[in-house]
């Protein structure tokens, strides 16, 4: 089986190091980039890179302004790194389609872990299953939705989400089960994290992004009328 591609953006080449090290040991290749503009030619010249980890504060282009290119063009999972302890910073992030957020200074074996429980979320959707709902059709070995019929565009998080609310779907869910469950246990977020992704998915799903129901006080819920 063919080592999977990770590519490491920081200006830091020590950082670049400290990560390649452990990615190295955990059966990854791993590519670097040291500023924004060399992080996009190197994810454009490579079609095969499975995950970026991807620094804030970077020259010639910053993170954000790389998260942004590389979802124009693509849904491959990204970890933002940060020095910053903002919450402001990490609903930045999502809002700009990043997966994960990880603030500086962090264990790289914690990286390692994030990493490798998104690729294995990301792998478990080959099996061929289909989900169906309220006029919503989720594809997991496509990763890819339709509504009516009709091709919509989501990020790798978003389609997560949806996956998980169709799995669930009449039954009322806490912020706290969906974060466990979508974000994973070990991921220390709050409320807004999802309050944020849920926001952006309804507008993607137009007039069906109404089945997603909120349960004040409490969660959502997906449910056809």
């Amino acid at each position: 089986m063919d080592r999977l591609k990770i590519l490491v953006v920081d200006d830091e080449s020590r950082m670049r190091k400290l990560v390649r090290d452990f990615l190295t040991r955990s059966n990854f290749d791993v590519l670097e980039a040291e500023d924004g503009e060399q992080a996009l030619d190197i994810f454009f010249q490579n079609k095969e890179i499975a995950l970026v980890v991807l620094d804030v504060m970077m020259p010639k282009l910053d993170g954000w302004q790389v998260c942004q290119e590389i979802r124009n063009y693509s849904k491959v999972p990204i970890i933002m790194l940060t020095a910053k302890g903002d919450e402001r910073d990490e609903l930045q992030g999502f809002q700009y389609g990043a997966d994960e957020y990880i603030s500086k200074p962090f264990s790289p074996k914690i990286l390692v872990a994030r990493i490798e429980a998104i690729l294995r979320r990301t792998n478990s959707m080959g099996d061929n299953e289909k989900l169906s709902y309220g006029g919503i059709e989720l594809d997991k070995a496509a990763h890819q939705v339709w509504i009516d019929g009709k091709p919509i565009e989501l990020s790798f998080k978003e389609f997560e989400l949806l996956n998980y609310f169709m799995e669930n779907k009449g039954i009322a869910l806490s912020r706290e089960k969906i974060l466990n469950n979508v974000w994973n246990y070990d991921y220390f977020g709050d409320a807004r994290t999802i309050d944020t992704h849920v926001k952006k998915l309804r507008s993607k799903m137009g007039e069906k992004g109404d089945l997603i129901k909120t349960i004040w006080g409490m969660g959502y819920k997906l449910e056809a009328d």
